[in-house]
């Protein structure tokens, strides 16, 4: 693999749970090429941040994804999360317009 990519691991991440929101830690952490520890900081990261609502699904975790709230980086800001997503066809079944807001 690269030594850098131009997409960080959280893009990644949130790739993985747009295209499957059930999908398992360590399902993700070889999809993006991180350790699974890794990939559960990276999605509680974005559960605190607002990006991701971790919901409950029997044993299982389900993700819902926030498409309409902004990318973080000053000059991304003006750019939402779903837009991102479309560019790399994230799975639109999974990312749920709603309109929660980031404190």
């Amino acid at each position: 693999m690269a030594d850098w990519t131009f997409l960080t691991n959280h893009t990644h991440v949130l790739m993985c749970v747009a295209n499957d929101p059930g999908m398992r830690f360590r399902d993700i952490a070889v999809a993006v090429g991180i350790t699974e520890r890794a990939a559960q900081r990276i999605v509680a990261e974005l559960v605190a941040a607002g990006y991701l609502k971790r919901q409950r699904d029997g044993r299982r975790n389900r993700y819902q994804l926030y498409p309409e709230l902004p990318l973080r980086h000053p000059l991304e800001r003006h750019h939402q999360i779903g837009e991102l997503l479309e560019v790399f066809e994230a799975n639109p079944h999974s990312v749920v317009p709603t309109h929660h807001h980031i404190g």
